[in-house]
């Protein structure tokens, strides 16, 4: 199957209310919409099931950290027990936006640092994976390409889409490089289609070390909140279709 590309969506009114959102739809075949912790809100979350629904795109619960002002990237200490109520909490709220809709909930994709976290932090790993499977072991969990939470959900008998980044450097163990690090984020356009393109034909990313790594890719996200959102969705759907 060709790769499903994603986009996080629903975390800012002002790129809903303009268009670009509605706009981006067109080009990805599945959403993670904010759940209202790190960005978002009811009102947001409702119209973007809407769209979603009416232009036919997977939709998934993007839930974070309670961390508005950090955006939900900044690590930050909760028990098992605390994240597995925040996960359940969240996606409980846009399942119900997607139920009244008529619509169906697709997969679950943690956000920002609790994302990350779930990459080597096994405890934090298997409570996202448990709100997921006892929510509905049907949902797919979107998580980072190699990661333990992959094995973990695996062994709990969930689907996983193994995710890699369009915009995104990575570091030769596979791990994203950390966001405060000046060469965290791919810059120019050419460098992100030379980057998509290893992907799409080659299974490969290079690090910043400059070594080949092997990835597993399921789904392939471009981040909503870029200000070459839209541009880097159609032309990364463009290449798609081309290869």
């Amino acid at each position: 199957m060709p790769i499903d590309i994603n986009c996080d969506l629903a975390e800012y009114d002002d790129a809903f209310l303009t268009g670009k959102e509605e706009e981006i739809l067109d080009y990805v075949t599945s959403i993670n919409i904010a759940c209202g912790y790190h960005a978002g809100h009811h009102t947001l979350m409702h119209q973007t099931v809407r769209s979603a629904i009416r232009k036919n795109v997977h939709i998934g619960a993007h839930p974070g950290y309670p961390d508005r002002e950090g955006f939900g990237r900044r690590n930050m200490t909760f028990s098992a027990a605390e994240i597995y109520d925040m996960m359940v909490y969240q996606i409980g709220a846009l399942q119900a936006f997607v139920q009244i809709e008529k619509g169906m909930l697709h997969h679950i994709k943690p956000h920002g640092a609790l994302y990350n976290q779930c990459v080597n932090d096994r405890e934090k790993a298997s409570a996202v994976v448990d709100a997921v499977y006892d929510l509905n072991p049907q949902l797919i969990l979107y998580c980072l390409s190699g990661s333990q939470i992959v094995e973990i959900a695996r062994g709990k008998g969930l689907q996983v889409y193994e995710e890699v980044f369009s915009d995104r450097r990575y570091n030769d163990d596979g791990t994203l490089v950390d966001r405060q690090e000046p060469n965290a984020l791919i810059q120019t356009e050419q460098e992100m289609l030379i980057h998509v393109k290893g992907i799409l034909t080659a299974n490969e990313v290079l690090s910043v070390q400059s070594k080949k790594i092997k990835v597993a890719a399921q789904t392939l996200c471009i981040h909503g909140d870029g200000p070459r959102a839209l541009d880097y969705a159609k032309k990364v759907a463009a290449l798609r279709q081309q290869l």
